[in-house]
Order: C-alpha cells, then sequence, then structure tokens
C-alpha cells in the first residue's frame, strides 16, 4: 500500500528533525514518499534528496507559512491517496507506518480517518508529571479518542471534504478543529492506539509553560465550544472551569476578611485542590497544576484577543 508522509517544520531543534528523519527511514513499511514543508527562515533541514535514505523525498520550502498552510501544501503535493501525518518532536517506532494505514486495507476506504497513538516519553520525574499535563495515556486511547496530528492517517478524499486543515488558526489547535470538521463531512474513525510516535516531554517549567499557553490560545481561536463527541468536555468549557475556579476563591478571599468560615472554607478547598493535584503528578503536580492553570488563562485571553482583532 502506497502512502504518502506529510511533515511541516518551522522553528524545530536541528536534532529533533534528524531523530524522525532516522525514524522514518527505518519503518517496517517501505516509505514510498515523505513531504517536508520547511517554514524556517533558516533551513534547519539536512540535504537529503540524493541520500540512499531516502528516494522519494520532497523538500518545499515555503517560509513562514502557518502549521495549517504547511500541512495543506504537503497534502496537495503528495501523490498518494493516503495521507499519514507526524510532528517534528516525535520519534515514530519502527512499525507505526505499517500499523497505522492497517485500516486502509479493508473494505470501504474514502471516509476513513485514523487516530494512532503516541507515548509521552519521560526522563524523570519532572517530565514525568509533565506528561499528565499535556497528554492522553494510552490506556485513556478508547473508542472516542479523537486524533492527534503527532499521529494520524486519512484519506485524500475526505481531507477535502473536511476543507483541509483550517488556516485560519496560526498557532496550535488545528488538528482539533479539522477533527470536528471531519465528523462534520462524515468521517468514519479508527483508533490504532498501537501506531505508536513516542512524543517527549518538556525539559523546564518554562517550556512547559509555553507549550500549555500555545495550547490553550490555539483552542481559544478555534470557537469550539460544543465538541460533537467529547460535548461538555470540550477544551474550552474547561478552560472557563478553571477561570471559574480562581474567581470564586477570590471571592473566598475577600470574604474571608470579615467572616472565619470562608477563610476555614478556602483553606479546605485549597488544601484539596493541591492534593489533588499531588495525587495526579508526584511532588511537581502543585507547581506544575499552577502554573498550568495559569497557562492556560493567560493563553486562552490571549486567543480571545487575537481572535477579536481578526474581527
Amino acid at each position: 500500500m502506497k502512502v504518502s508522509v506529510c511533515i511541516t517544520t518551522k522553528n524545530e531543534k536541528k536534532e529533533d528533525i534528524y531523530k524522525l528523519l532516522d525514524s522514518l527511514s527505518k519503518q517496517t513499511l517501505t516509505l514510498d514518499e515523505v513531504i517536508i514543508v520547511d517554514a524556517d527562515k533558516n533551513s534547519k533541514i539536512p540535504k537529503l534528496k540524493n541520500s540512499k535514505q531516502f528516494k522519494n523525498l520532497k523538500i518545499i520550502n515555503s517560509k513562514n507559512v502557518s502549521r495549517a498552510e504547511g500541512r495543506n501544501l504537503a497534502i496537495k503535493m503528495a501523490k498518494n491517496e493516503i495521507i499519514a501525518i507526524t510532528d517534528v518532536g516525535c520519534v515514530p517506532r519502527k512499525d507505526w507506518l505499517e500499523k497505522l494505514v492497517l485500516r486502509f486495507h479493508s473494505g470501504r476506504r474514502s471516509s476513513y480517518v485514523v487516530a494512532g497513538g503516541y507515548k509521552m516519553i519521560a526522563r524523570n520525574n519532572f517530565q514525568k508529571a509533565c506528561s499528565n499535563f499535556l497528554g492522553v495515556k494510552q490506556k485513556d486511547m478508547n473508542d472516542t479518542f479523537m486524533p492527534s496530528a503527532r499521529s494520524m492517517a486519512f484519506t485524500k478524499i475526505i481531507w477535502k471534504k473536511a476543507g483541509g486543515f483550517p488556516e485560519k488558526l496560526k498557532n496550535t489547535a488545528e488538528d482539533t478543529l479539522f477533527n470536528v470538521n471531519l465528523i462534520k463531512a462524515g468521517a468514519k474513525f479508527a483508533v490504532q492506539k498501537n501506531a505508536i510516535v513516542e512524543w517527549g516531554m518538556p525539559n523546564t517549567v518554562k517550556s512547559f509553560y509555553l507549550k500549555v499557553k500555545n495550547y490553550a490560545t490555539g483552542d481559544a481561536e478555534s470557537g469550539i465550544w460544543w465538541h460533537p463527541i467529547k460535548r461538555f468536555q470540550s477544551h474550552n468549557i474547561k478552560i472557563v472551569s478553571i477561570y471559574l475556579r480562581y474567581i470564586i476563591g477570590l471571592l473566598l478571599l475577600v470574604f474571608s476578611f470579615k467572616f472565619f468560615v470562608f477563610t476555614l472554607l478556602l483553606y479546605i478547598l485549597i488544601t484539596l485542590y493541591l492534593s489533588y493535584s499531588y495525587k495526579k503528578a508526584g511532588t511537581w503536580g502543585p507547581i506544575l497544576q499552577i502554573v498550568s492553570d495559569f497557562a492556560v488563562m493567560t493563553g486562552f485571553l490571549r486567543g480571545i484577543l487575537k481572535s477579536c482583532v481578526k474581527i
């Protein structure tokens, strides 16, 4: 089965690009085509066009395109009907592509979308704690698990019906909105959680904060409030609940200056909240919970403001 693997890069670390390309060269399913849209001002992609490692590698230099624009450009250039995508920063296991496209071997496949799995790689306790905030654990990747651009395959037909990746989103969440548009276009979803890419976690509190902030900005720009599958569990409704948490905490703090019962209630709620985060992610849990909350709130506000400016 012939598959085109489409990738876009922008402001990525050179070593991460190398790791991804190396892992793709070792896939058990022969790569028919790899297309990379390089959006960097100063390209970090090695010149592999004549390499024996990649016989069908296409590198498209298109400076400053967004992630969604880069994905769409790569898919337009692809010669095959089945498209697989992943991101720089991920390292596909050697059987990733083979397992990802298994569903396309049987039955009608024009509207198929396959959600591959990913494993969050933690080298230390800090990264392990980060993994509890940033992704979905493999055990929770059930039939309602929605595809992530880290590990995903679909047909060109359904990609066209869904209108491609939404280019109005310049930051993140383009795959989230793409999934919603796929649902509206009548896509048939399948989960192949054993088609795994390994995804590295942040090394510092700052990088964790920036990643969460960018996700929240993209969620705000996506405008998804009611998700067709997750319903009330949409990212934006969860973000609003975080704001409500802190508004209630602030009100309790104000009233605590006059009524002791509110001081006691505030103390109990804070203790429960920090205990929950400790149980969730260990020693780093309470710190990352607070950092995550403020990253989400600032990122969401930035996304709302950016959306207003566009209007």
